[in-house]
């Protein structure tokens, strides 16, 4: 997806106009540039080079990184939902550097994005690069369209998981990963 900074400058300029502000007040001046440098920065954090590891000795239990804050705007309301990201996988041929995993989080969330659409994106995107055993993925997120519009209630968190390969087929394996994730 390419960037367009003079669209993204005109719609947050009309976007202002709109609710009522004056663009060209001290305060927002400069805020359509902002926004578009911004939403660069974030398409700059999405790419990053998915590094393998081949030869790790043969370790074949579950890898877990827990507690990755993450942040992403709500796609029907464009206001953010944030939290963390709980990522286990039980590697077959291949390991992940874990800054990867993290990486991995920030490219799919900085977008317009719905928390369902993020875990099943991540769980997949690293079933297919890993090739693992298993993939199992669960997200903590508190929502501002929830919690500062609509039914205005702050402090909720929604959980969503995606599983798959062993963590979908082997009880003991999928309750190991939530009880690790829990903190147990």
């Amino acid at each position: 997806m390419a960037i367009d900074k003079e669209k993204i400058k005109q719609a947050v300029r009309l976007f202002l106009e709109g609710i009522g502000e004056d663009p060209d007040r001290e305060g927002l001046r400069e805020t359509p540039e902002r926004v578009a440098r911004m939403w660069e920065e974030f398409e700059r954090m999405r790419s990053f080079d998915m590094k393998l590891f081949e030869e790790f000795g043969g370790y074949n239990e579950m890898v877990l990184v827990k507690d990755i804050r993450f942040y992403s705007l709500c796609e029907h309301h464009l206001l953010p939902f944030f939290g963390k990201v709980h990522i286990a996988y039980i590697p077959d041929k291949k390991i992940s550097g874990l800054s990867k995993l993290v990486r991995t989080v920030r490219a799919f969330a900085l977008r317009p994005q719905v928390q369902e659409r993020l875990t099943e994106e991540i769980a997949d995107f690293l079933e297919r690069e890993l090739e693992p055993r298993g993939v199992g993925v669960v997200i903590e997120a508190e929502h501002l369209c929830m919690s500062m519009r609509g039914v205005m209630s702050p402090g909720h968190i929604t959980v969503t998981s995606a599983l798959r390969g062993v963590f979908l087929k082997d009880l003991r394996t999928r309750e190991e990963f939530l009880k690790l994730v829990r903190g147990g």
